[in-house]
């Protein structure tokens, strides 16, 4: 599915540009500040070389080529703000493993330091990307909150073999080998191990916890609604910002339940639905700007086009439309955390939110926290006139909240994160 995968820059502080040169001087990694707090230089595909992504904890994100970006490179450390930040010399172990007769790719990092029986190991969970997360922004930044990381390539994807697919199953035993493999390689230098999965992360990190010993999930602005009820819930958070009234939300549900017959059936029923929905739409001005996740693409196809290329186009990566993941849900007990974003446009929480609150009270060990006034990825944002949204940065609070809480050590606040859950999260020792 689609997924908004944190590729916004912005610079708020206020300093000199930065030169070709200073973009040049820069090295990939971490760098820690005296006082602990951390950014995270890494290569982006959006990004021209020789010019780096930056993440400050704190959620601020741009390019090294950025004018006015808030550091200035200098062989092993930075500079921000007149301080000089070093950088920290992780341990990199390159992997390979077998998942379902696939050779993967992935690679360990562990902090510096003594061999740490105690510390956290974390398999980084993928969303819909294409590209590799080795090398990325996320793996160092939890790395630097001093955790062990297991990055891999998903299948299809990077240097693992295999093809690119979006059936949860196979995604999901691809992330149980690989905490396998992560929890072999840091035998003995690792105490708690666990999942942390961004946006289709969320369906698949769950469900791996089912297949293999795992002592935490942590998921960030993932669903719990099915591929088809993103859908549907996509149009009527597109109609309500437009205005639109409760005509408009029962248009699109007919148009959600006319396309779900057609992807279920492999695209041979659902026509004469669809046909009826269309005849509907012809005079509302309004649905030609109707997107969803695919519902919006189809509508405006012929049905001749559909016969002919809708399951090529729709469904060539084996998504799983109707996927329950609640009954996965029902399976876990391991501790779980759950950050929503509280106006989601690409993964609408409603359904999420309403069924991890209910399986919390039900006594499943779930935490649950929203940070209000954020998109998916975490993202803070300006909205035009016309109600489209430019991305500022990553909310205040959200990368901290992370770390803290797969270390068992979650205390405080975090930015303007809220915390729906009733009761405090489980101790370190159930993690």
């Amino acid at each position: 599915m689609k997924n908004i995968l944190f590729g916004f820059a912005f610079a708020l502080a206020s300093i000199a540009p930065a030169s070709a040169q200073t973009a040049a001087d820069c090295t990939p990694g971490a760098y820690r500040a005296p006082g602990g707090d951390f950014v995270v230089l890494a290569k982006a595909p959006n990004i021209p070389a020789p010019g780096l992504r930056y993440l400050f904890r704190d959620g601020r994100r741009g390019a090294t080529t950025d004018a006015g970006v808030p550091l200035a490179c200098s062989g092993d450390a930075v500079t921000v703000g007149g301080a000089r930040w070093a950088r920290i010399a992780f341990r990199e172990t390159p992997a390979t493993f077998d998942s379902v007769g696939t050779k993967m790719n992935g690679v360990l990092i562990e902090p510096p330091g003594a061999p740490d029986a105690k510390r956290p190991l974390v398999v980084m969970v993928h969303g819909s990307e294409r590209t590799s997360p080795i090398g990325g922004v996320y793996g160092y930044a939890m790395a630097a909150h001093g955790i062990s990381v297991f990055v891999y390539d998903k299948r299809g994807t990077g240097g693992s073999d295999g093809e690119y697919t979006q059936n949860f199953q196979l995604l999901a035993d691809d992330a149980a080998h690989a905490l396998e493999q992560a929890r072999s390689m840091a035998a003995g230098r690792f105490g708690r191990a666990g999942f942390f999965g961004g946006s289709q992360g969320g369906w698949v990190a769950p469900l791996a916890a089912t297949r293999t010993k795992a002592d935490f999930v942590a998921i960030g602005f993932g669903l719990v609604a099915s591929p088809i009820e993103e859908d549907r819930e996509q149009m009527v958070s597109e109609v309500r910002a437009a205005g639109l009234g409760d005509d408009a939300v029962a248009l699109v549900d007919r148009l959600s339940a006319a396309t779900a017959k057609l992807v279920m059936s492999n695209f041979t029923a659902g026509y004469e639905d669809l046909d009826a929905v269309r005849r509907e739409m012809a005079d509302k001005p309004w649905a030609a700007k109707i997107d969803g996740e695919y519902s919006g693409d189809i509508v405006r196809m012929t049905d001749d086009e559909l016969r002919r290329i809708g399951r090529a186009r729709f469904d060539n990566v084996e998504l799983i439309w109707d996927y329950d993941a609640v009954a996965a849900l029902r399976k876990l007990d391991t501790p779980l955390l759950w950050v929503l974003a509280g106006e989601d446009r690409e993964a609408p929480i409603e359904t999420t939110r309403a069924a991890l609150l209910d399986l919390a009270k039900a006594g499943k060990p779930f935490d649950v926290y929203l940070f209000p006034d954020t998109d998916h990825g975490m993202v803070e944002y300006t909205t035009a006139a016309d109600g489209s949204r430019s991305a500022t940065r990553i909310t205040d609070g959200y990368l901290k909240l992370l770390g803290d809480w797969i270390r068992g050590d979650v205390h405080g606040t975090y930015g303007r994160a809220e915390h729906l859950t009733a009761t405090p999260g489980p101790d370190a020792s159930r993690r």
